[in-house]
Protein backbone atom coordinates (compact mmCIF):
# COMPACT_ATOMS: atom_id res chain seq x y z
CA UNK A 1 0.00 0.00 0.00
CA UNK A 2 1.02 3.72 -0.70
CA UNK A 3 2.01 5.82 2.15
CA UNK A 4 0.76 8.68 0.41
CA UNK A 5 -2.91 7.17 0.81
CA UNK A 6 -5.24 9.80 0.96
CA UNK A 7 -5.45 13.65 -1.37
CA UNK A 8 -7.34 17.01 -1.37
CA UNK A 9 -7.52 18.68 -4.08
CA UNK A 10 -8.85 21.97 -4.88
CA UNK A 11 -7.25 24.07 -7.06
CA UNK A 12 -8.04 27.56 -8.70
CA UNK A 13 -5.23 27.02 -11.20
CA UNK A 14 -6.31 23.77 -13.23
CA UNK A 15 -3.05 23.73 -15.19
CA UNK A 16 -2.19 19.78 -15.45
CA UNK A 17 -4.31 19.02 -12.60
CA UNK A 18 -6.26 16.12 -14.43
CA UNK A 19 -3.14 14.49 -15.52
CA UNK A 20 -1.75 14.98 -11.95
CA UNK A 21 -4.78 13.68 -9.85
CA UNK A 22 -4.59 9.98 -13.22
CA UNK A 23 -1.21 9.65 -11.64
CA UNK A 24 -2.12 9.43 -7.99
CA UNK A 25 -5.15 7.29 -8.76
CA UNK A 26 -2.99 4.58 -10.84
CA UNK A 27 -0.55 4.76 -7.34
CA UNK A 28 -4.13 3.72 -5.01
CA UNK A 29 -4.56 7.42 -3.72
CA UNK A 30 -7.51 8.21 -2.80
CA UNK A 31 -8.63 11.46 -4.08
CA UNK A 32 -11.11 14.27 -2.12
CA UNK A 33 -12.20 16.99 -3.68
CA UNK A 34 -14.01 20.32 -3.57
CA UNK A 35 -16.60 21.77 -5.99
CA UNK A 36 -15.14 23.08 -9.59
CA UNK A 37 -12.36 21.22 -9.43
CA UNK A 38 -14.75 17.83 -8.60
CA UNK A 39 -16.61 18.67 -11.68
CA UNK A 40 -13.55 18.52 -13.90
CA UNK A 41 -11.85 15.19 -12.10
CA UNK A 42 -15.35 13.64 -12.47
CA UNK A 43 -15.75 15.01 -15.84
CA UNK A 44 -12.09 13.01 -17.19
CA UNK A 45 -13.68 9.65 -15.23
CA UNK A 46 -11.64 10.47 -12.12
CA UNK A 47 -13.50 8.85 -9.09
CA UNK A 48 -13.79 11.51 -6.17
CA UNK A 49 -15.05 12.21 -2.78
CA UNK A 50 -16.59 15.31 -2.75
CA UNK A 51 -15.70 17.25 0.16
CA UNK A 52 -19.43 17.66 1.26
CA UNK A 53 -19.76 13.85 1.32
CA UNK A 54 -16.43 13.19 3.16
CA UNK A 55 -17.01 15.72 6.23
CA UNK A 56 -20.91 15.09 5.95
CA UNK A 57 -21.24 18.77 5.99
CA UNK A 58 -22.67 20.98 2.84
CA UNK A 59 -20.45 23.60 1.46
CA UNK A 60 -22.72 26.88 2.36
CA UNK A 61 -22.31 30.90 2.13
CA UNK A 62 -21.56 30.59 -1.96
CA UNK A 63 -18.97 28.41 -1.21
CA UNK A 64 -17.32 30.59 1.53
CA UNK A 65 -17.37 27.88 3.79
CA UNK A 66 -16.30 24.25 1.56
CA UNK A 67 -12.89 22.95 4.06
CA UNK A 68 -12.95 24.77 6.88
CA UNK A 69 -13.86 21.65 9.06
CA UNK A 70 -12.28 19.53 12.30
CA UNK A 71 -12.59 16.34 10.03
CA UNK A 72 -10.47 17.81 7.22
CA UNK A 73 -7.81 20.09 9.38
CA UNK A 74 -7.93 17.05 11.97
CA UNK A 75 -6.82 14.65 9.32
CA UNK A 76 -3.77 16.76 8.17
CA UNK A 77 -2.70 18.31 11.82
CA UNK A 78 -2.47 14.84 13.42
CA UNK A 79 0.46 13.88 14.85
CA UNK A 80 1.17 10.11 12.85
CA UNK A 81 3.66 9.13 16.13
CA UNK A 82 1.39 10.57 18.71
CA UNK A 83 -0.81 7.34 19.66
CA UNK A 84 -3.39 10.16 21.56
CA UNK A 85 -3.70 11.88 18.62
CA UNK A 86 -4.38 8.69 16.48
CA UNK A 87 -6.99 7.69 19.07
CA UNK A 88 -8.67 11.11 18.91
CA UNK A 89 -9.19 10.32 15.46
CA UNK A 90 -10.46 7.18 15.80
CA UNK A 91 -13.09 7.98 18.43
CA UNK A 92 -14.35 10.99 15.89
CA UNK A 93 -14.31 8.40 13.17
CA UNK A 94 -11.60 11.18 11.01
CA UNK A 95 -9.88 10.07 8.04
CA UNK A 96 -5.63 11.07 7.51
CA UNK A 97 -5.09 13.31 4.81
CA UNK A 98 -1.89 12.42 3.45
CA UNK A 99 -1.56 14.91 0.63
CA UNK A 100 -3.00 18.49 -0.12
CA UNK A 101 -2.88 20.14 -3.47
CA UNK A 102 -4.17 23.61 -3.62
CA UNK A 103 -3.91 26.68 -5.35
CA UNK A 104 -5.50 30.13 -4.07
CA UNK A 105 -7.74 32.51 -5.56
CA UNK A 106 -6.19 34.70 -8.14
CA UNK A 107 -6.45 37.88 -5.68
CA UNK A 108 -3.55 39.20 -7.40
CA UNK A 109 -4.50 38.69 -11.16
CA UNK A 110 -8.11 40.42 -10.18
CA UNK A 111 -6.73 43.65 -8.77
CA UNK A 112 -4.95 43.50 -11.71
CA UNK A 113 -7.92 44.17 -13.81
CA UNK A 114 -8.71 47.88 -15.00
CA UNK A 115 -11.97 48.63 -12.97
CA UNK A 116 -12.37 45.63 -11.05
CA UNK A 117 -15.09 46.37 -8.15
CA UNK A 118 -14.09 46.38 -4.65
CA UNK A 119 -16.67 43.41 -4.28
CA UNK A 120 -15.17 40.80 -6.83
CA UNK A 121 -11.43 41.57 -5.63
CA UNK A 122 -13.37 40.90 -1.56
CA UNK A 123 -14.51 37.56 -2.53
CA UNK A 124 -11.38 36.58 -4.51
CA UNK A 125 -9.35 36.82 -0.87
CA UNK A 126 -8.86 32.97 -0.43
CA UNK A 127 -9.54 31.42 3.51
CA UNK A 128 -9.95 27.74 3.12
CA UNK A 129 -6.99 27.90 0.89
CA UNK A 130 -4.43 28.98 2.89
CA UNK A 131 -5.66 27.43 5.58
CA UNK A 132 -5.28 23.56 4.53
CA UNK A 133 -1.57 24.74 2.86
CA UNK A 134 -0.11 26.26 6.93
CA UNK A 135 -1.93 23.08 8.34
CA UNK A 136 -0.27 20.66 5.37
CA UNK A 137 2.83 22.27 5.87
CA UNK A 138 3.33 22.56 9.62
CA UNK A 139 2.93 18.74 9.57
CA UNK A 140 5.32 17.89 6.46
CA UNK A 141 6.83 15.34 8.23
CA UNK A 142 3.71 13.19 7.46
CA UNK A 143 1.35 15.73 4.61
CA UNK A 144 2.85 16.08 1.45
CA UNK A 145 1.81 19.67 0.31
CA UNK A 146 1.89 20.85 -2.97
CA UNK A 147 0.71 24.48 -3.85
CA UNK A 148 2.66 24.80 -7.37
CA UNK A 149 1.36 23.34 -10.73
CA UNK A 150 5.07 22.83 -12.04
CA UNK A 151 5.87 20.45 -9.23
CA UNK A 152 3.33 17.90 -10.27
CA UNK A 153 5.25 15.95 -12.74
CA UNK A 154 8.29 15.85 -10.44
CA UNK A 155 6.53 14.48 -7.50
CA UNK A 156 4.59 11.92 -9.47
CA UNK A 157 7.98 10.46 -10.91
CA UNK A 158 9.70 10.48 -6.90
CA UNK A 159 6.57 9.01 -5.90
CA UNK A 160 6.99 5.94 -8.20
CA UNK A 161 10.45 5.80 -7.50
CA UNK A 162 9.88 5.38 -3.56
CA UNK A 163 6.74 3.36 -3.76
CA UNK A 164 4.37 5.97 -3.36
CA UNK A 165 6.64 8.39 -0.97
CA UNK A 166 8.08 11.31 -0.87
CA UNK A 167 11.64 11.82 1.22
CA UNK A 168 11.77 14.28 3.39
CA UNK A 169 14.02 16.46 1.82
CA UNK A 170 11.14 17.27 -0.78
CA UNK A 171 8.36 17.54 1.95
CA UNK A 172 10.29 20.44 3.26
CA UNK A 173 10.79 22.01 0.22
CA UNK A 174 7.67 22.03 -0.11
CA UNK A 175 6.28 23.28 2.88
CA UNK A 176 8.65 26.09 2.49
CA UNK A 177 7.26 26.76 -0.87
CA UNK A 178 3.86 26.99 1.06
CA UNK A 179 4.79 29.19 3.76
CA UNK A 180 6.55 31.70 1.24
CA UNK A 181 3.49 31.49 -1.00
CA UNK A 182 1.22 32.17 1.80
CA UNK A 183 3.05 35.29 3.17
CA UNK A 184 3.23 36.66 -0.31
CA UNK A 185 -0.63 36.05 -0.77
CA UNK A 186 -1.37 37.96 2.72
CA UNK A 187 1.24 40.26 2.24
CA UNK A 188 -0.75 41.67 -1.68
CA UNK A 189 -4.15 41.93 0.39
CA UNK A 190 -2.37 43.93 3.13
CA UNK A 191 -0.97 46.48 0.45
CA UNK A 192 -4.37 46.67 -1.58
CA UNK A 193 -6.10 47.35 1.28
CA UNK A 194 -3.63 49.99 2.77
CA UNK A 195 -3.81 52.01 -0.33
CA UNK A 196 -6.42 55.03 -0.19
CA UNK A 197 -9.65 54.35 -2.78
CA UNK A 198 -12.27 56.44 -4.13
CA UNK A 199 -15.32 54.37 -4.25
CA UNK A 200 -16.97 54.51 -7.64
CA UNK A 201 -20.36 52.94 -9.17
CA UNK A 202 -18.27 51.21 -11.81
CA UNK A 203 -15.19 50.68 -9.34
CA UNK A 204 -12.34 52.12 -7.76
CA UNK A 205 -9.29 53.84 -8.21
CA UNK A 206 -6.37 55.39 -6.75
CA UNK A 207 -6.98 58.68 -5.41
CA UNK A 208 -3.25 59.54 -5.60
CA UNK A 209 -0.32 57.09 -4.87
CA UNK A 210 -0.05 56.25 -1.48
CA UNK A 211 2.78 54.49 0.17
CA UNK A 212 1.71 51.65 2.60
CA UNK A 213 3.10 52.01 6.13
CA UNK A 214 5.04 47.93 5.99
CA UNK A 215 6.00 47.12 2.01
CA UNK A 216 5.77 43.69 1.33
CA UNK A 217 8.10 42.69 -1.77
CA UNK A 218 9.14 39.91 -2.67
CA UNK A 219 11.98 38.35 -5.60
CA UNK A 220 12.70 34.71 -6.96
CA UNK A 221 16.19 34.39 -7.75
CA UNK A 222 16.63 33.60 -11.68
CA UNK A 223 20.19 33.11 -11.45
CA UNK A 224 23.70 33.43 -9.43
CA UNK A 225 25.98 36.34 -12.05
CA UNK A 226 29.92 35.48 -12.40
CA UNK A 227 29.77 38.61 -10.17
CA UNK A 228 28.27 42.14 -9.50
CA UNK A 229 29.72 45.24 -10.68
CA UNK A 230 33.25 44.28 -10.01
CA UNK A 231 35.20 40.91 -9.63
CA UNK A 232 35.69 41.16 -6.17
CA UNK A 233 31.44 41.52 -5.52
CA UNK A 234 28.99 38.38 -5.58
CA UNK A 235 25.74 38.95 -7.39
CA UNK A 236 22.56 37.47 -8.53
CA UNK A 237 19.72 38.90 -10.62
CA UNK A 238 15.95 37.97 -8.94
CA UNK A 239 12.50 38.53 -10.72
CA UNK A 240 9.10 39.65 -9.20
CA UNK A 241 7.82 37.00 -7.43
CA UNK A 242 4.35 35.38 -7.69
CA UNK A 243 3.84 37.06 -11.45
CA UNK A 244 4.45 36.14 -14.87
CA UNK A 245 8.12 37.15 -15.41
CA UNK A 246 7.90 40.52 -17.46
CA UNK A 247 10.56 43.11 -19.11
CA UNK A 248 14.21 41.83 -18.88
CA UNK A 249 13.21 39.04 -16.00
CA UNK A 250 10.97 37.80 -19.03
CA UNK A 251 14.04 37.92 -21.59
CA UNK A 252 15.18 34.86 -24.17
CA UNK A 253 18.75 35.03 -24.80
CA UNK A 254 19.39 33.94 -28.55
CA UNK A 255 23.30 33.85 -28.63
CA UNK A 256 26.26 34.76 -26.28
CA UNK A 257 28.05 34.18 -23.41
CA UNK A 258 26.12 34.79 -20.25
CA UNK A 259 24.71 38.25 -18.98
CA UNK A 260 26.90 40.00 -16.26
CA UNK A 261 25.61 42.16 -13.28
CA UNK A 262 27.02 45.05 -15.73
CA UNK A 263 25.36 43.85 -18.82
CA UNK A 264 21.48 43.64 -17.03
CA UNK A 265 22.19 47.02 -15.84
CA UNK A 266 23.08 48.66 -18.55
CA UNK A 267 20.35 46.96 -20.51
CA UNK A 268 17.64 48.20 -18.33
CA UNK A 269 18.98 52.16 -19.51
CA UNK A 270 18.40 51.15 -23.34
CA UNK A 271 15.36 49.06 -22.88
CA UNK A 272 13.41 51.91 -20.94
CA UNK A 273 15.30 54.72 -22.90
CA UNK A 274 13.79 52.96 -26.20
CA UNK A 275 10.54 52.24 -25.05
CA UNK A 276 10.20 55.75 -24.40
CA UNK A 277 9.85 56.53 -28.68
CA UNK A 278 7.07 55.46 -31.03
CA UNK A 279 9.12 55.98 -34.21
CA UNK A 280 12.11 53.19 -35.35
CA UNK A 281 14.40 54.26 -32.74
CA UNK A 282 17.92 52.79 -31.12
CA UNK A 283 19.65 53.91 -28.16
CA UNK A 284 23.40 53.14 -27.57
CA UNK A 285 24.49 52.91 -23.82
CA UNK A 286 27.52 52.85 -21.67
CA UNK A 287 27.87 53.08 -18.01
CA UNK A 288 24.24 53.45 -18.03
CA UNK A 289 23.84 56.61 -19.87
CA UNK A 290 22.60 56.97 -23.72
CA UNK A 291 25.69 57.85 -25.58
CA UNK A 292 24.02 57.74 -28.75
CA UNK A 293 19.84 57.93 -29.27
CA UNK A 294 18.44 58.75 -32.63
CA UNK A 295 14.72 58.39 -34.00
CA UNK A 296 14.09 57.44 -38.35
CA UNK A 297 11.96 55.93 -40.88
CA UNK A 298 14.37 53.13 -41.18
CA UNK A 299 15.91 51.10 -38.31
CA UNK A 300 19.47 51.26 -40.10
CA UNK A 301 19.11 54.94 -40.45
CA UNK A 302 18.16 55.54 -36.49
CA UNK A 303 21.37 53.24 -36.01
CA UNK A 304 23.96 54.98 -38.30
CA UNK A 305 22.25 58.73 -36.45
CA UNK A 306 22.63 56.99 -33.12
CA UNK A 307 26.10 55.92 -33.50
CA UNK A 308 27.27 59.06 -35.19
CA UNK A 309 26.60 61.20 -31.89
CA UNK A 310 29.82 59.61 -29.82
CA UNK A 311 31.25 56.44 -32.02
CA UNK A 312 34.20 56.17 -29.71
CA UNK A 313 32.08 55.86 -26.47
CA UNK A 314 29.26 53.18 -28.49
CA UNK A 315 32.89 50.65 -28.49
CA UNK A 316 31.75 48.37 -26.52
CA UNK A 317 27.99 49.20 -25.70
CA UNK A 318 24.76 47.49 -24.89
CA UNK A 319 22.12 48.75 -28.20
CA UNK A 320 18.22 48.70 -27.61
CA UNK A 321 15.83 49.38 -30.69
CA UNK A 322 12.17 49.04 -30.28
CA UNK A 323 11.66 47.25 -33.77
CA UNK A 324 12.36 43.67 -35.25
CA UNK A 325 16.16 43.77 -35.90
CA UNK A 326 16.52 43.54 -39.79
CA UNK A 327 19.55 42.28 -41.93
CA UNK A 328 20.56 46.12 -43.40
CA UNK A 329 20.65 47.24 -39.48
CA UNK A 330 22.55 44.42 -38.09
CA UNK A 331 25.17 44.36 -41.21
CA UNK A 332 25.64 48.20 -40.23
CA UNK A 333 25.98 46.85 -36.72
CA UNK A 334 28.28 44.04 -36.99
CA UNK A 335 31.30 46.10 -38.05
CA UNK A 336 31.24 47.40 -34.08
CA UNK A 337 32.06 45.46 -30.54
CA UNK A 338 28.90 45.42 -29.38
CA UNK A 339 28.41 43.36 -26.11
CA UNK A 340 24.60 43.18 -25.81
CA UNK A 341 21.44 44.11 -28.39
CA UNK A 342 18.51 44.26 -26.91
CA UNK A 343 14.79 43.59 -29.44
CA UNK A 344 11.47 42.85 -29.50
CA UNK A 345 12.87 40.56 -32.09
CA UNK A 346 15.28 39.52 -35.36
CA UNK A 347 14.93 38.89 -38.53
CA UNK A 348 16.38 35.60 -39.83
CA UNK A 349 19.27 37.34 -41.96
CA UNK A 350 19.90 39.71 -38.83
CA UNK A 351 20.51 36.32 -36.63
CA UNK A 352 22.92 34.79 -39.22
CA UNK A 353 24.81 37.78 -39.78
CA UNK A 354 25.43 38.85 -36.10
CA UNK A 355 25.56 35.17 -35.50
CA UNK A 356 29.04 35.22 -36.90
CA UNK A 357 30.40 37.33 -33.88
CA UNK A 358 30.50 35.04 -30.93
CA UNK A 359 30.65 36.88 -28.36
CA UNK A 360 27.86 39.22 -28.98
CA UNK A 361 24.76 38.60 -26.83
CA UNK A 362 20.94 38.81 -28.67
CA UNK A 363 18.42 39.08 -26.38
CA UNK A 364 14.95 39.09 -27.07
CA UNK A 365 12.58 41.26 -25.07
CA UNK A 366 9.30 41.94 -24.58
CA UNK A 367 8.23 45.75 -25.23
CA UNK A 368 4.11 45.38 -24.47
CA UNK A 369 2.55 43.95 -21.39
CA UNK A 370 0.56 46.15 -19.23
CA UNK A 371 1.92 47.87 -15.83
CA UNK A 372 -0.28 47.62 -13.18
CA UNK A 373 -0.23 49.40 -10.15
CA UNK A 374 -1.87 47.05 -8.08
CA UNK A 375 1.61 45.10 -8.02
CA UNK A 376 3.63 47.52 -6.10
CA UNK A 377 7.07 46.63 -7.18
CA UNK A 378 6.16 47.01 -11.22
CA UNK A 379 5.73 50.39 -10.68
CA UNK A 380 7.98 51.62 -7.86
CA UNK A 381 11.86 52.94 -7.71
CA UNK A 382 13.44 51.52 -4.91
CA UNK A 383 16.77 52.70 -4.15
CA UNK A 384 18.89 50.73 -1.03
CA UNK A 385 20.78 53.21 1.35
CA UNK A 386 22.15 52.29 5.01
CA UNK A 387 19.21 50.92 7.17
CA UNK A 388 16.58 51.53 5.05
CA UNK A 389 14.97 51.90 1.93
CA UNK A 390 13.86 54.82 -0.59
CA UNK A 391 10.71 54.38 -2.28
CA UNK A 392 9.50 56.31 -5.12
CA UNK A 393 7.00 56.18 -8.55
CA UNK A 394 9.14 55.65 -11.64
CA UNK A 395 9.61 58.64 -13.41
CA UNK A 396 6.83 57.69 -16.58
CA UNK A 397 5.91 61.08 -16.84
CA UNK A 398 5.41 63.22 -20.04
CA UNK A 399 4.62 66.36 -21.08
CA UNK A 400 2.07 67.93 -22.89
CA UNK A 401 2.99 70.16 -25.35
CA UNK A 402 -0.22 72.58 -25.02
CA UNK A 403 1.26 73.40 -21.69
CA UNK A 404 4.58 74.16 -22.82
CA UNK A 405 5.09 78.05 -21.85
CA UNK A 406 7.41 79.84 -24.30
CA UNK A 407 9.08 82.41 -22.24
CA UNK A 408 11.32 83.97 -24.92
CA UNK A 409 10.58 86.69 -27.81
CA UNK A 410 11.17 84.11 -30.65
CA UNK A 411 9.03 81.02 -30.70
CA UNK A 412 10.36 77.46 -31.69
CA UNK A 413 9.73 76.18 -35.27
CA UNK A 414 7.90 73.42 -35.43
CA UNK A 415 10.99 71.33 -36.95
CA UNK A 416 12.58 72.54 -33.31
CA UNK A 417 9.53 71.60 -31.30
CA UNK A 418 9.34 68.04 -32.09
CA UNK A 419 13.34 68.35 -31.39
CA UNK A 420 12.98 69.99 -28.38
CA UNK A 421 10.41 67.40 -27.37
CA UNK A 422 12.69 64.54 -28.78
CA UNK A 423 15.74 65.64 -27.02
CA UNK A 424 13.37 66.39 -23.39
CA UNK A 425 12.65 62.60 -24.18
CA UNK A 426 16.16 61.57 -23.71
CA UNK A 427 17.53 63.74 -21.14
CA UNK A 428 15.05 62.00 -18.98
CA UNK A 429 17.44 58.83 -19.34
CA UNK A 430 20.63 60.94 -18.96
CA UNK A 431 22.18 60.86 -15.43
CA UNK A 432 22.20 64.55 -13.68
CA UNK A 433 23.20 66.76 -14.43
CA UNK A 434 21.91 66.31 -18.35
CA UNK A 435 22.32 68.33 -21.34
CA UNK A 436 20.98 66.58 -24.30
CA UNK A 437 22.16 68.22 -27.80
CA UNK A 438 19.85 67.25 -30.84
CA UNK A 439 19.58 68.03 -34.38
CA UNK A 440 15.86 66.60 -35.58
CA UNK A 441 15.53 63.33 -34.29
CA UNK A 442 19.23 62.68 -33.19
CA UNK A 443 21.38 62.95 -30.31
CA UNK A 444 24.70 65.16 -31.87
CA UNK A 445 25.59 65.63 -27.88
CA UNK A 446 25.02 64.20 -24.41
CA UNK A 447 26.89 65.80 -21.54
CA UNK A 448 26.24 63.80 -18.60
CA UNK A 449 26.51 62.79 -14.89
CA UNK A 450 28.19 66.18 -13.95
CA UNK A 451 28.73 67.83 -10.75
CA UNK A 452 27.61 71.67 -12.24
CA UNK A 453 25.49 72.13 -15.23
CA UNK A 454 27.91 74.12 -17.10
CA UNK A 455 30.12 71.15 -17.41
CA UNK A 456 27.12 69.25 -18.82
CA UNK A 457 26.68 71.87 -21.52
CA UNK A 458 30.51 71.80 -22.04
CA UNK A 459 30.73 68.23 -22.27
CA UNK A 460 27.64 68.21 -24.73
CA UNK A 461 28.71 71.17 -27.04
CA UNK A 462 32.27 69.49 -26.97
CA UNK A 463 31.05 66.46 -28.54
CA UNK A 464 28.77 67.94 -30.78
CA UNK A 465 31.48 70.65 -32.32
CA UNK A 466 30.51 71.87 -35.51
CA UNK A 467 26.98 69.80 -34.93
CA UNK A 468 26.01 72.34 -32.17
CA UNK A 469 24.83 74.94 -34.27
CA UNK A 470 21.64 75.50 -35.18
CA UNK A 471 20.77 72.07 -32.72
CA UNK A 472 18.31 72.18 -29.83
CA UNK A 473 19.37 71.76 -26.14
CA UNK A 474 17.12 70.04 -23.07
CA UNK A 475 18.35 70.37 -19.78
CA UNK A 476 16.71 68.08 -16.83
CA UNK A 477 16.96 70.55 -14.46
CA UNK A 478 16.79 74.39 -14.19
CA UNK A 479 20.21 76.35 -15.02
CA UNK A 480 21.01 77.96 -12.03
CA UNK A 481 23.74 80.24 -13.19
CA UNK A 482 23.54 82.00 -16.96
CA UNK A 483 26.70 80.53 -17.81
CA UNK A 484 25.17 77.45 -19.14
CA UNK A 485 23.05 79.25 -21.64
CA UNK A 486 25.69 81.41 -22.61
CA UNK A 487 27.51 78.80 -23.55
CA UNK A 488 25.16 77.16 -25.18
CA UNK A 489 24.62 80.41 -27.40
CA UNK A 490 28.27 80.88 -28.88
CA UNK A 491 28.18 76.95 -29.67
CA UNK A 492 24.76 78.48 -31.91
CA UNK A 493 22.03 76.68 -30.04
CA UNK A 494 18.80 77.83 -31.68
CA UNK A 495 16.33 76.63 -29.15
CA UNK A 496 16.33 75.26 -25.36
CA UNK A 497 13.78 72.97 -23.31
CA UNK A 498 14.16 73.08 -19.49
CA UNK A 499 11.99 73.49 -16.57
CA UNK A 500 12.66 76.71 -14.92
CA UNK A 501 12.23 78.07 -12.04
CA UNK A 502 15.73 79.40 -11.39
CA UNK A 503 15.85 82.69 -9.41
CA UNK A 504 18.17 83.16 -12.58
CA UNK A 505 15.34 83.10 -15.11
CA UNK A 506 14.97 86.82 -15.65
CA UNK A 507 18.60 87.00 -16.78
CA UNK A 508 18.39 83.85 -18.80
CA UNK A 509 15.38 84.68 -20.52
CA UNK A 510 17.58 88.11 -21.54
CA UNK A 511 19.89 86.14 -22.91
CA UNK A 512 18.55 84.13 -25.01
CA UNK A 513 16.42 86.80 -26.23
CA UNK A 514 19.46 88.85 -27.17
CA UNK A 515 20.92 85.60 -29.00
CA UNK A 516 17.44 85.04 -30.93
CA UNK A 517 17.32 81.51 -28.49
CA UNK A 518 13.83 80.17 -28.36
CA UNK A 519 13.18 78.83 -24.91
CA UNK A 520 10.13 76.89 -23.34
CA UNK A 521 9.79 76.37 -19.53
CA UNK A 522 8.05 72.59 -19.03
CA UNK A 523 7.18 72.84 -15.57
CA UNK A 524 8.71 69.45 -15.08
CA UNK A 525 12.30 68.46 -13.95
CA UNK A 526 13.57 65.19 -14.51
CA UNK A 527 16.21 64.20 -12.30
CA UNK A 528 18.15 60.81 -12.57
CA UNK A 529 20.78 59.99 -10.05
Amino acid sequence: MPKIKRALISVSDKTGIIEFAKGLLEMGVEIISTGGTAKILQKSKIPVIEVSEYTGFPEMLDGRVKTLHPKIHAGLLALRNNAEHIKQLKNEKIGLIDMVVVNLYPFENTIAKAGVKLEEAIENIDIGGPAMLRSAAKNYQSVAVVCNPGRYQAILEEMKKHRGDLTLKTRQQLAEEVFLLTSHYDGVIHNFLNMKFKIKEEGFQTTELSFPNFLELKFEKIQDLRYGENPHQKAAFYRDWGIKPWGLAGIRQLHGKELSFNNIYDMHAAYECVKEFEEPTVVIVKHNNPCGVASAKELVAAYQDALECDSVSAFGSIIGVNRELDGATAREMSSLFIEVIVAPSYSKDALAILKEKKNIRLIEASFTGALSHRQPSLNLDLKKVSGGLLVQEIDRRQIDPRSFKVVTKSHPTEEETVSLLFAWRVAKYVKSNAIVLAQGTKTVGIGAGQMSRVDAVMLATLEAKERAKNSVMASDAFFPKPDGVELAAKAGVRAIIQPGGSVEDETIIKICNENNIAMIFTGMRHFRH
